[in-house]
C-alpha cells in the first residue's frame, strides 16, 4: 500500500476562516484571507468546530495517490460518494501478470498463502486463456472491415481484455487519484480508522488521516474514529479499546 498526498487547497485554515468569516463581512474574500494569520485561523477553525459548523470546511480539498490496494478497497471506498475518483481501467490496461494483495492473516499462514497464491495463478492463467482466445477471434473480424493488421490487432486486444477481466479477483491491485474536501474526510475518518472498518480501508485511512495532519493539523485535531473525540458509536459492536485507540491518534495528531 502507498498513499501519498498530491495536492490540497493553499491556506486551508486561511481558507476556511475566510470564508466562514465572509457570511458575516462587507469585505473582500481575497482582503478577509491575507488579514486572518494562521494563529488566528487555527483559532476560528477552532471555535467553528465547537459551534458544529461544518460548510466552511467544504471549500478545502486534499487529492491523494492510492496505489497498492484490491479491487475490494475500491468497492469500499467508493461508496463514499462525495469524492471524485480516476482509478486504472481493468478495460484498457491489460492484466496478464496482474499484482494482487494479500490479506495478513493469509500472509501469516504458510499453508494458507500457498493455496491462496494457486487461486491467484489460476486466475492470471484463465485470463490469458480468455484474452488471447478472443483477440483472435477479433482479429480477422477487423481486418475483414478493412483495418490493418497492426490496427486490427490493436482493438481487438481492447475488446478482448474487456470481457476477460470478468475472471479477474477482488486481490487484484488497483491504482486511484481520489480527492475529498475536508467535511467528507472527517466523516471517512469517523467511519474508516475505526477499528471495525476492515483492514485495508483501515490502514488506508490512517495513512490519509495522518498526512492530513501534517498540512493542516487544526482542521483535523478531532479526526479519526469516534471514541476519539467522544464516546465510540458502535454500541454492543464496539472493539472495547478506546482508551488504545485514542492514544494512537493521539500520536497521529501530534505529528
Amino acid at each position: 500500500m502507498k498513499v501519498v498526498l498530491l495536492a490540497h487547497t493553499p491556506q486551508p485554515e486561511q481558507t476556511v476562516a475566510a470564508a466562514a468569516r465572509l457570511c458575516y463581512s462587507d469585505t473582500g474574500v481575497e482582503e478577509l484571507r491575507d488579514a486572518i494569520s494562521l494563529e488566528r485561523a487555527e483559532q476560528f477553525v477552532e471555535m467553528l468546530d465547537g459551534f458544529g459548523h461544518e460548510s466552511p470546511v467544504e471549500h478545502v480539498t486534499f487529492t491523494f495517490g492510492i496505489e497498492g490496494v484490491s479491487r475490494s478497497f475500491l468497492a469500499q471506498v467508493t461508496r463514499h460518494r462525495i469524492a471524485s475518483y480516476s482509478v486504472q481501467s481493468q478495460r484498457y490496461v491489460r492484466q496478464d501478470q496482474f499484482v494482487y494483495i494479500t490479506p495478513p492473516a493469509i500472509e501469516a499462514d504458510p499453508a494458507l498463502k500457498a493455496e491462496y497464491q494457486a487461486a491467484m495463478q489460476q486466475s492470471i492463467d484463465a485470463y490469458n486463456r480468455l484474452a488471447d482466445a478472443l483477440a483472435a477471434k477479433y482479429v480477422p473480424e477487423f481486418l475483414a472491415q478493412g483495418l490493418t493488421e497492426k490496427a486490427a490487432r490493436s482493438k481487438a486486444e481492447k475488446k478482448a481484455i474487456e470481457d476477460a477481466r470478468y475472471v479477474l479477483p477482488n486481490a487484484c491491485e488497483t491504482k486511484m487519484v481520489l480527492t475529498m474536501n475536508v467535511r467528507s474526510l472527517r466523516n471517512f475518518f469517523r467511519l474508516r480508522c475505526c477499528n471495525r472498518a476492515q483492514w485495508e480501508i483501515r490502514a488506508v485511512a490512517t495513512e490519509m488521516l495522518r498526512l492530513c495532519c501534517k498540512v493542516a493539523p487544526s482542521l483535523f485535531r478531532t479526526a479519526g474514529p469516534s471514541c476519539c473525540c467522544g464516546s465510540c458509536t458502535e454500541g454492543k459492536m464496539s472493539c472495547g479499546k478506546a482508551k488504545e485507540v485514542r492514544e494512537k491518534f493521539e500520536v497521529i495528531h501530534n505529528g
